[in-house]
């Protein structure tokens, strides 16, 4: 009876979470919750007509564009704070200049919100005709901030992030070897649109960013599932967690 009851309570006694499984988990989860921003692409349609701010319909779909990439931005920045800890043991100049990118990238994602979110006061306000110039301004700063922000700024953080994780085998180097290679895909594709070739929702724009958005996801998720893989750094930062023991006898 006893053995019994000591099997089941070792059974269901819960395995502690390492810090560096508890860093590893909040990073993954936030990577995935940096794509809770793609349901923007289509609620935002309707704000980029020039012809918007004098039409009829709700403006509740931009509203809700405008609060989940709020959440992206943030969550952006807690993907850099949470891996900065670890990552510093590879290489502290590209962490943080990876850190210093992450929370650009964000920043130009909160000023692309307020463009928009400008634009719909204006609306509301019942300004009509006469501020379609403006409107056309605010459509454009979203625009290229977005270019800038959240299509340029992806390959920088994907040579940064990828280096370090290639270098430090935190992870199956199959997943930074995806960012390592689509940055510069990435790059060539926001050049061809900065110089008018094709636009931001084309097919070539979509098949330019697939391979940095398949890096992201997948860090996330072997990130949350899997954690950290073993290695120098989590060697080196398990072995500073543990205390030491002292002998006070002669």
């Amino acid at each position: 009876m006893f053995t019994t009851t000591a099997a089941r309570t070792t059974a269901t006694k819960r395995v502690p979470m390492t810090s560096l499984r508890k860093t590893a988990l909040a990073a993954g989860v936030l990577y995935i919750i940096t794509f809770v921003s793609i349901p923007t692409l289509f609620l935002y349609g309707p704000a980029k007509d020039p012809n918007y701010i004098v039409g009829s319909g709700p403006d509740t779909p931009v509203l809700i564009g405008g609060i989940l990439e709020v959440i992206v931005a943030l969550a952006c920045i807690g993907t850099a704070v949470a891996l900065y800890p670890v990552v510093k043991r590879q290489n502290q100049g590209v962490a943080l200049g990876f850190v210093g990118v992450r929370v650009l990238e964000a920043a130009t994602i909160f000023a692309g919100v307020v463009s928009l979110l400008t634009l719909v006061t204006l609306r509301q306000t019942g300004v009509g005709a006469d501020a379609l110039v403006t409107v056309q301004a605010l459509i454009a700063q979203y625009n290229k901030t977005f270019l800038v922000g959240q299509a340029f700024l992806p390959g920088v953080n994907a040579v940064l992030l990828g280096t370090l994780m290639y270098r430090s085998r935190l992870v199956p180097r199959v997943l930074p070897v995806l960012g390592l290679i689509g940055a510069p895909l990435l790059f060539a594709s926001v050049a061809a649109k900065y110089f008018g070739f094709y636009d931001e929702l084309s097919v070539w724009s979509g098949l330019a960013a697939l391979p940095i958005a398949v890096w992201e996801f997948s860090l996330g998720v072997y990130l949350t599932v899997k954690g950290f893989r073993p290695s120098r750094i989590t060697a080196e930062m398990t072995e500073a967690a543990v205390p030491v023991n002292h002998d006070d006898t002669d």
